[in-house]
């Protein structure tokens, strides 16, 4: 099988795939944690582990397995790392084309700009306000991601500077944005440590830019503006010149032209995934801030239309944007978007179940449960804590469904429920033993009273509800 064939492929890979490759060492060597080779490699095909998991495996006699291994799971979108050790991120490594597939690894990164015409004082602000850039949603932290550098000037010594000033900054991770050879090295000789993206090759410097990349081991991005046979013939050339690490960017047209640049996204990807074309095979890279070039539009405006233009090339496959905005309103709904195409959809996203503790409970305080589904747990803790209220939170593993899906589906029962207070310590820290439960539960009130000895009480129907419903019947009169 060639390695096409097998990157075509990547979907029907079976456990028995990986395990022919597996050392297999009788009776079972289990350096890798599992029961067995077959388990292992059951984990490896679900991307939960890494081959390198297997150390039998990394030794000299297997070298000729590993290496057929590594072909075998390689995705068929390369994976390019921008930046070195905790200060780097990882872009591509795609193994689906649609994530209702499988799964979509290595979340888009989105840039910020700054521009070597700006006051340090203003490049120092915006590095600031990018990594003051963070919000919890449903228990997880979003945020950005890089700082983009770009040559406006077209002064070496500027463009150097500017580059210096943003990596002592911040540990951040960089873009060096010229298509100037000789400014863009002025840059790379103060700060190639930090392993930039050399943006970008063209038709015109490819060959000056290639050697760049070779010189200071920088990843490189090929531009070719709504071309793609020259966007692909580019990184033909420099796949041949010694290159690895390409980023593509077909360019980002945000007005008449926004039909083609979601044309020329879907091809590129459709190509590496469906055709199998590997010179096609690389993160592809968006530039939403090119909006700000149409210089007649109020900034509103503008602002708005690079908000939807990320968001559209976000879902159709951009690995990488580069933006200028840094009002919230433009870029919260861009993060959150990128937090939801890259939660794996074969699992809800979840919290952990147990006991939870808010405010300041005592003896004499409610006692009610709610299910493992994060934006459930987070919506009924965001409001039982703006109404001030004291109590135990019993959190119950549904497989991370709400409240009325795992009902309906029998994941929330009156047994899970008796089974959860029984394995806390909840029991000990009440008087009382009244359970409130969710409106959206109230059909299981009496069994979970059967089964748990516990008095239920029914709530409201909407977690906003509690506070005033507590206001209302705690405590609750004596039966």
């Amino acid at each position: 099988m060639t390695e096409r064939e097998i990157r075509k492929g990547i979907r029907e890979l079976s456990p028995l795939d990986v395990y022919r490759f597996l050392p297999r060492i009788p009776p079972v060597c289990a350096e890798c944690g599992e029961r067995n080779c077959m388990a292992f490699a059951a984990k490896v095909v679900n991307r939960e582990v890494n081959i390198e998991g297997c150390r039998p495996l990394l030794s000299e006699k297997y070298r000729k397995e590993y290496a057929e291994l590594k072909v075998l799971l390689a995705p068929p979108v390369k994976e390019v790392t921008v930046g070195t050790g905790d200060g780097s991120v990882k872009i591509g490594g795609k193994l689906v084309m649609y994530r209702h597939e499988f799964t979509y690894h290595n979340l888009t990164p989105i840039a910020i700009d700054v521009t070597d015409e700006m006051p340090e004082s203003q490049v120092l602000e915006r590095v600031r306000a990018v990594e003051g850039f963070k919000y919890n949603y449903i228990g997880r932290m979003v945020n950005l991601d890089m700082i983009a550098v770009r040559s406006t000037s077209d002064d070496a010594v500027r463009f150097a500077t500017t580059a210096d000033t943003v990596a002592k900054a911040t540990k951040l991770p960089l873009i060096l944005c010229s298509l100037n050879p000789d400014t863009m090295e002025a840059a790379l000789g103060l700060v190639y440590q930090r392993r930039p993206l050399i943006y970008a090759a063209t038709k015109e410097n490819w060959a000056q830019m290639a050697e760049l990349a070779l010189k200071y081991n920088c990843p490189l991005a090929v531009f070719a503006p709504n071309d793609l046979n020259l966007l692909r013939s580019l990184a033909n050339t420099l796949t041949k010149y010694g290159l690895e690490e390409l980023v593509l960017d077909p360019g980002t047209f945000t007005s008449e032209g926004l039909s083609d640049t979601i044309n020329n996204f879907t091809t590129i990807r459709r190509n590496a995934f469906k055709g199998g074309d590997d010179l096609l095979g690389y993160p592809i890279l968006g530039t939403p801030m090119t909006v700000w070039l149409e210089k007649d539009a109020d900034r509103e405006v503008l602002q708005w239309r690079e908000a939807y233009v990320a968001s559209m090339l976000m879902s159709r496959y951009a690995d990488l944007l580069i933006m200028h905005s840094l009002e919230g309103w433009v870029l919260l709904p861009n993060v959150i978007l990128r937090f939801n195409l890259y939660t794996d959809p074969r699992k809800p996203v979840s919290v952990e179940p147990g006991l939870k503790a808010i405010g300041n409970p005592n003896e004499n305080s409610p006692v009610m449960f709610t299910t493992n589904y994060a934006l459930t747990f987070f919506t009924v803790e965001a409001d039982i804590k703006s109404g001030n209220v004291d109590c135990y939170l019993l959190v119950v593993d549904t497989e991370g469904l709400s409240v009325e899906s795992s009902v309906a589906g029998r994941n929330l029962t009156a047994e899970t429920v008796a089974e959860a207070l029984k394995n806390t310590d909840v029991e000990a820290r009440v008087k009382h033993r009244l359970l409130l439960i969710p409106g959206m539960a109230a059909r299981l009130s009496g069994e979970i009273e059967e089964m748990s000895g516990w008095r239920v009480l029914v709530g409201p129907k909407d977690s906003s509800g509690i506070p005033a419903f507590l206001r209302d019947n705690w405590p609750p009169k004596k039966k």
